[in-house]
C-alpha cells in the first residue's frame, strides 16, 4: 500500500521499530508498576515524607502541570488535554522512530521518551495528575519531585543529544 508516494508501512514500522517498541513498552510497564507499588502497596501518601538518605526522600506529590508545575491544570478536562498532548507527542515520536531512526541509540532514546510521556499521560487520566515520588535536596535547596517516567524522558533526551553529537562528528570527519 502506498501513501503519498511512500510505503504506508514506513509510517508505522521501520528497521529499529522493534527495539523502540520494546523500550517503550518496558518503560510504561516499569513506570506504572512502580507508581502502583508506591501508592497501593507502600502507601506513600499515608506515610508522608520518608527520608532515605540525607539528600534523597520519598514523598507523594500529584503534579497537575507539566515540568516544574508549569501550565497547572486544576480541572479534569485540563488533565485530559495534557494527556492528549502526551499521546500526540508519543505518536509523533513513533513516526520519527519508524521513518528516521538510523541507530540503536536513537531508537532506545525515542522509546524512553515515548514510554515516559505515555506513563505520565496515563496518570493524568487515572489520577487527575502525575504521581511523583523522588525528592532530591541539598543545603536547604529542594529540586523538583519526579518519577520513573521523568527519568526515562531525561535519559532519552540525553541519548538524543549524544546521538546528534555523534552524527555531527561523523559528518565533520567525512568533510576532512
Amino acid at each position: 500500500m502506498r501513501l503519498g508516494g511512500a510505503d504506508a508501512r514506513g509510517w508505522v514500522w521501520g528497521p529499529y521499530s522493534r527495539l523502540g517498541l520494546a523500550v517503550f513498552l518496558a518503560t510504561v510497564v516499569l513506570d506504572q508498576a512502580h507508581k502502583w507499588w508506591m501508592l497501593d502497596v507502600y502507601r506513600i501518601a499515608e506515610r508522608g515524607r520518608v527520608a532515605v538518605t540525607p539528600f534523597f526522600d520519598l514523598v507523594f506529590v500529584k503534579n497537575i502541570g507539566i515540568s516544574y508545575s508549569l501550565l497547572d491544570q486544576d480541572s479534569y478536562t485540563g488533565q485530559l488535554m495534557l494527556a492528549a498532548f502526551g499521546v500526540a507527542a508519543t505518536a509523533g515520536l513513533w513516526v520519527w522512530l519508524s521513518r528516521g531512526a538510523s541507530s540503536r541509540l536513537l531508537a532506545i532514546s525515542l522509546g524512553l521518551i515515548m514510554g515516559g510521556a505515555l506513563g505520565n499521560a496515563v496518570d493524568r487520566v487515572v489520577l487527575g495528575g502525575v504521581a511523583d515520588f523522588f525528592s532530591l535536596h541539598a543545603f536547604g535547596f529542594y529540586w523538583y519531585v519526579f518519577n520513573v517516567a521523568d527519568v526515562a524522558i531525561v535519559a532519552g533526551v540525553m541519548g538524543l543529544l549524544y546521538d546528534s553529537l555523534l552524527a555531527s562528528r561523523k559528518d565533520a570527519a567525512k568533510s576532512l
